[in-house]
């Protein structure tokens, strides 16, 4: 197996959990930052010992907030990998940061460390949605936080959160375009929802919190395209707006369901070994995961091998999301099976007719209309 693979490194502490957050992410009073620091590298070593050196795309680090690490564990698992791996020329390695002016002040180290892509959870530019969102910075640090990423990073992305309760067009294009003025690199869009066991979803079932409805939420998503634009921004993901050459390598991994390496609690992978495909997962709690590695070299919990049917259903779920849609001959090569055999034929012509979809030339994809409905359309249009 030559194809290029990704590396995905999970940091899973914060300093406080978000009420509308559902990822796998813990708050500690201290952060044991030793024991972590060798627990990755060594499940870094243990998953690199059965794969060879396999050429390396990317290296992010995800959370969590994995701008509370140590920028020496940084540096020395991004070292690791140099040392596993046969990176590519142009690896792209993204770390994922805050704009708290503690972990900003870090920002030059992380660099130093050989991270040339930051991500920053900027999430709003007012201070009001800030609070209600439980974030830690105010909009003065996010924006000092992104003035000083841009004087060291080459390449800069930011998360924003939209369809906030009670925010207008006008609140929303000025609080877009003043953070796109600042840094027209990347763009990470995400829709407030209300996701089970949040403090949100708590708030929301007693009636004391209330988000746009669909049409509002679609016409504020409507609202970042041309905003965006006018920045020379394009959306390449459903969620993703970039400058063309700016786009976000590690996350096209996943969307093009080529092969990538989760390390790190609760870290997903999905690995190629002896010419089939797994998908693999750690313990999900720190701590166990940490006892795990430190036993056996993995904190792995499932490594299941993925039948055609499977690889067939992720990877359309994946690529149709992707402004470039999919590429029919790889997805046979990939899952083993064809086109016509994972979908619905009669919602395939269905969607085809309606313009939600377009088949051209060997490339499936949504058109705009799709993306707009795309989580409809993949419910019925995947078999």
């Amino acid at each position: 197996m030559t194809e290029p693979l990704s590396l995905y490194i999970h940091w899973p502490f914060c300093l406080a959990k978000c009420p509308y957050c559902d990822f796998n992410s813990h708050v500690r009073d201290e952060i044991p930052q030793k024991r972590f620091a060798a627990a990755l590298r060594r499940e870094l070593a243990h998953d690199a010992a059965r794969l060879g050196r396999r050429p390396l795309r990317s290296i992010f680090f995800g959370g969590g907030t994995p701008s509370l690490m140590a920028p020496e564990t940084v540096a020395a698992l991004i070292e690791d990998a140099h040392q596993l791996f046969d990176a590519e020329p142009d690896l792209e390695i993204t770390l994922e940061a805050n704009p708290t002016s503690v972990e900003a002040g870090k920002f030059a180290a992380f660099r130093q460390a050989g991270v040339n892509r930051v991500s920053l959870g900027v999430q709003s530019l007012r201070d009001d949605a800030l609070k209600m969102l439980g974030r830690e910075h105010s909009s003065g640090q996010a924006i000092r936080a992104l003035e000083i990423a841009r004087t060291l990073f080459p390449r800069i992305s930011f998360d924003l959160i939209y369809a906030r309760p009670g925010q207008s067009d006008a609140d929303w294009q000025n609080e877009l375009s003043t953070a796109l003025d600042l840094v027209a690199d990347h763009l990470s869009l995400y829709q407030l929802t209300i996701e089970p066991g949040t403090k949100f979803e708590a708030l929301h079932r007693r009636g004391e919190l209330t988000l746009p409805d669909a049409e509002d939420a679609a016409r504020l998503y409507d609202l970042t395209g041309d905003t965006a634009a006018k920045h020379g921004l394009l959306p390449y993901e459903v969620s993703n707006y970039a400058r063309p050459g700016a786009e976000s390598r590690h996350n096209l991994t996943y969307w093009r369901y080529a092969d990538y390496i989760g390390i790190g609690p609760g870290a997903h992978g999905r690995l190629t070994l002896d010419g089939e495909l797994y998908a693999t997962r750690r313990h999900r709690a720190p701590e166990p995961w940490a006892d795990r590695v430190e036993k056996t070299g993995s904190g792995s919990t499932d490594e299941t091998l993925l039948s055609a049917e499977e690889r067939g259903r992720e990877a359309l779920l994946m690529g149709l999301r992707l402004s470039e849609g999919i590429n029919e001959a790889r997805f046979a090569e990939r899952t083993g099976r064809p086109m016509e055999e994972c979908v619905d034929p009669f919602m395939l012509e269905a969607c085809l007719e309606e313009n939600y979809l377009t088949r051209d030339g060997g490339i499936l994809k949504a058109t705009g209309e799709g993306r707009l409905r795309l989580e409809a359309l993949l419910a019925r249009l995947v078999t």
